[in-house]
C-alpha cells in the first residue's frame, strides 16, 4: 500500500473511532485516538499482521477495540496513556517555552509597532496622536499597568517627556523604519527602567507589582503542593509495590486479584511521579533564579542612587545603561512568573487522572491485602543493596561503570528511568529502583541499573533476553513505551507532539556520523548596528550630514594659489582638401598592331610579318 494511501485509511479509521466514542459523549484529541490505534495493533493478543494490509474486516475489528478501550472508565492504563498524552502536549523545556512566549509577545505588539513606524503625521493633532501611541506601545511593551489606566498613562508620559520630548518627533519620523523599530525598543527600555526605579525611590510606581515579593511567595507554596502530591503517590506507589511482591510468592492469589489491576494502577502512579518530578525540578531552577535576579536588582538599584544621588542632570551615558539592565531583569522577572503559572496549572490538571485510585482500591482492599506486608520505600530498597558490587573480573567482554571511576556519573542516561530491568522482566511488570552503586552494565551504547548483585549478573549473561521480554510486555501495555522510555526500540511510537503516520519498514537510528569543530569567532562578535553596506544608503546620509540647505559655497584664490592651477588647450586638427575642375578630358596614343602573313600560302614561301595601324587620326574624329 502507498505511503498516502495507507496515511488516508488511518485517518479515517481515527475519524470513525471518534466519532463513535462522541456518541458515548466522550470527545477525544485525535493524538489520543491515533496513539491508541498504534497500540491496539501493537499488541499480539489482537492478532493483527503487520505484514499485510488490513481488510474490512480488519478494520472494523480493530474500531470495535479502541472504543471499548477508550470508553473503559476504570482502567488506570487508559489514565495513564491520557496522562502522557496530556502532559507532552501542554509541557515544554524552560528554554522552548521562553522562546515561545517572547515569539508571541513580539507577534501581538506587532501591529502596534506598524502604525507608529508607518505614520507620517504631519499636522500637531496627527504628532500628538503619535506621541500617545509611543505611550501606548511602552506600556504594552512594559507590562507595567494599563494603557487604559490615566494615572499610569499620565505616570509613563512623564518618564517619556524626560528622555524623549514631543519635539523630537520630527526627526524620529526622518528615521528609517528599521531604525525606528529599535529606537522603540530602546525608549520602552529606557522607560521602564525610569518607572522602576521611581517605584524604589517611592515617588511612583503606579500599576506596578512587585513581582520578586509575589515569586517568593509563589514558589515556595507551589513547592509545598507538588512535595505533598508527590509524598502521597509514592506512599500509595509504595504499597501496591509491597503487595506485588507477596502475589508473586502465591500465584493462586495473584490470579483472583488480577481483576483489580494493581500492576496498571502502579504504572499510573509512577507516571505521575516521574512528571511531578520534572515539574518540580523546573520550579526549583525557577527559584534559584529568581534568588540570583533580586540580588542583581538590588545591587542595580544601588549603582543607580549612588550615580544619581541628588544631582539635578546626568550624563545619559552613565544611567541610561542601568536603567537597560533594569528594564532586563524586570522582563526575566515577568517570564518566571508566566513559567510558574503555567507549571502550577500543569500540577492542578494533572492530578484527575488519578481519579478512579479511591474507586478501584478503597481502605478496606488495601488493608486486607497489605496484611503481614513490609512497605519499603525506594531509598530503603537502595539502602538494602548498599555494599555490594559487581566484580568486573566476572565479565571479560561488558563494561561496567562505578561512581568513583567514571566523570559526570549522574547525567549518564539510564535505561528504563532508573528501574531495574531484570526484576521487571521476571515479575512481569514489577517497577523495582536500581541501585546505581552496585555497577552499571554499558550494553550496545545504552547503561542499565539493578536492584541487586544477582540481578545484575543473571541479566548480564543474556542482556537480549530481558530487554525482549521487556519488549513484549511493553506492547501489551503500551503505556510502558513512555513510562520506560522505549521509544527507540518501537519506531512506530514517537512521543506524541511528533506523532506521525510513519512507515513499518523504517528503523530506529542506532548509529550516525558527527563531527566537531572548534570555534572560528573565539572572542565574542562586536556588531556595528550603523554600518551600512548600501552606497546609496551612504550617499544619503552625507547629504543628510552637509546639509546644504542651510549652507553657503564661495571660494577663495591667493596670490601664491593662481599659478597652481590646472590648465588645458585644445587645438584643431589639420584637414584634408581636395580641388576639382569643370571638365574632364582624356587622350590616346596610337596603338599599332603586328600580324604574320603567309600563313595560309605556299609552304615553301617564307613567313613574315606586318605591321598594321588602324588608329584614327585626331582632326578626323
Amino acid at each position: 500500500m502507498a505511503y498516502t494511501q495507507a496515511e488516508c485509511v488511518i485517518k479515517n479509521i481515527i475519524r470513525e473511532i471518534g466519532q463513535e466514542c462522541g456518541q458515548f459523549g466522550e470527545t477525544l484529541a485525535e493524538t489520543l485516538v491515533a496513539f491508541m490505534v498504534k497500540a491496539v495493533v501493537l499488541d499480539p493478543s489482537n492478532g493483527f499482521n503487520m505484514d499485510r494490509n488490513l481488510t474490512r474486516a480488519d478494520v472494523q475489528k480493530l474500531v470495535k477495540l479502541c472504543v471499548n478501550r477508550l470508553l473503559d472508565k476504570k482502567n488506570p492504563s487508559l489514565d495513564t496513556i491520557k496522562m502522557q498524552v496530556y502532559f507532552d502536549m501542554n509541557y515544554t523545556n524552560r528554554g522552548e517555552f521562553l522562546d515561545e512566549h517572547h515569539r508571541v509577545l513580539e507577534s501581538r505588539l506587532g501591529i502596534v509597532s506598524r502604525e507608529i513606524t508607518d505614520n507620517r503625521a504631519r499636522t500637531r493633532e496627527e504628532l500628538e496622536s503619535l506621541y500617545r501611541k509611543i505611550v501606548s506601545y511602552i506600556l504594552l511593551r512594559s507590562g507595567l499597568g494599563s494603557p487604559t489606566d490615566i494615572k499610569v498613562v499620565r505616570e509613563a508620559t512623564a518618564a517619556l517627556q524626560s528622555v524623549f520630548p514631543q519635539s523630537e518627533l520630527g526627526t524620529f519620523l526622518s528615521l528609517s523604519k528599521k531604525d525606528k523599530e529599535r529606537q522603540l525598543k530602546e525608549l520602552s527600555m529606557i522607560v521602564t527602567g525610569i518607572r522602576l526605579f521611581n517605584k524604589d525611590c517611592g515617588k511612583g510606581g503606579e500599576g506596578i507589582d512587585d513581582l520578586p515579593a509575589i515569586l517568593n511567595e509563589a514558589i515556595p507554596a507551589t513547592t509545598q503542593h507538588i512535595d505533598a502530591q508527590l509524598q502521597t503517590s509514592q506512599e500509595e506507589a509504595y504499597q501496591y509495590t509491597a503487595i506485588l511482591e507477596k502475589l508473586l510468592e502465591n500465584p493462586l492469589k495473584m490470579k483472583d486479584v488480577e481483576d483489580l489491576k494493581i500492576k496498571e494502577a502502579l504504572f499510573n502512579l509512577r507516571q505521575y511521579e516521574i512528571f511531578l518530578n520534572i515539574i518540580l525540578s523546573d520550579i526549583i531552577t525557577c527559584a534559584q533564579e529568581v534568588e540570583m535576579m533580586i540580588k542583581q536588582l538590588g545591587a542595580q538599584m544601588e549603582q543607580l542612587k549612588m550615580t544619581v544621588q541628588a544631582k539635578t542632570a546626568v550624563p545619559t551615558s552613565q544611567v541610561y545603561p542601568i536603567f537597560i539592565a533594569l528594564s532586563s531583569l524586570w522582563t526575566s522577572f515577568q517570564d518566571e512568573t508566566v513559567l510558574l503559572s503555567v507549571l502550577s496549572n500543569l500540577t492542578t490538571q494533572l492530578a484527575p487522572f488519578l481519579g478512579y485510585h479511591e474507586e478501584l482500591f478503597n481502605t478496606e482492599i488495601i488493608q486486607e491485602l497489605l496484611e503481614e506486608v513490609e512497605i519499603k520505600s525506594d531509598v530503603c530498597r537502595i539502602k538494602e543493596s548498599m555494599g555490594t558490587k559487581v566484580n568486573i573480573n566476572d565479565f571479560k567482554k561488558l563494561d561496567w561503570i562505578f561512581p568513583e571511576t567514571t566523570a559526570n556519573f549522574d547525567k549518564l542516561p539510564i535505561q528504563y528511568r532508573g528501574f531495574c530491568g531484570y526484576t521487571f522482566a521476571v515479575t512481569d511488570g514489577l517497577l523495582v529502583p536500581g541501585n546505581p552503586a552496585i555497577g552499571i552494565l554499558k550494553y550496545k551504547d545504552r547503561y542499565y541499573t539493578f536492584n541487586s548483585k544477582e540481578a545484575a549478573y543473571t541479566f548480564a549473561e543474556n542482556p537480549n533476553k530481558y530487554i525482549e521480554l521487556i519488549g513484549e510486555k511493553a506492547k501489551k501495555c503500551a503505556e510502558l513505551i513512555q513510562l520506560l522510555e522505549l521509544h527507540q526500540q518501537f519506531e512506530t511510537m514517537l512521543p506524541y507532539p511528533q506523532v506521525k503516520i510513519i512507515d513499518k519498514h523504517i528503523k530506529p537510528i542506532t548509529r550516525c556520523e558527527s563531527s566537531t569543530q572548534t570555534d572560528t569567532h573565539i572572542l565574542p562578535p562586536t556588531i556595528i548596528k550603523d554600518y551600512e553596506w548600501n552606497e546609496w544608503e551612504l550617499r544619503r546620509k552625507a547629504i543628510k550630514l552637509a546639509n546644504l540647505r542651510q549652507k553657503l559655497t564661495h571660494s577663495v584664490q591667493t596670490n601664491l594659489s593662481h599659478m597652481r592651477r590646472d590648465n588645458a588647450t585644445q587645438v584643431y586638427p589639420l584637414k584634408t582638401k581636395g580641388t576639382q575642375t569643370k571638365r574632364e578630358d582624356g587622350t590616346k596614343v596610337p596603338k599599332p598592331q603586328i600580324y604574320i602573313a603567309g600563313l595560309r600560302g605556299n609552304c615553301m614561301s617564307s613567313l613574315y610579318a606586318v605591321k598594321v595601324n588602324l588608329t584614327r587620326a585626331v582632326d578626323e574624329t
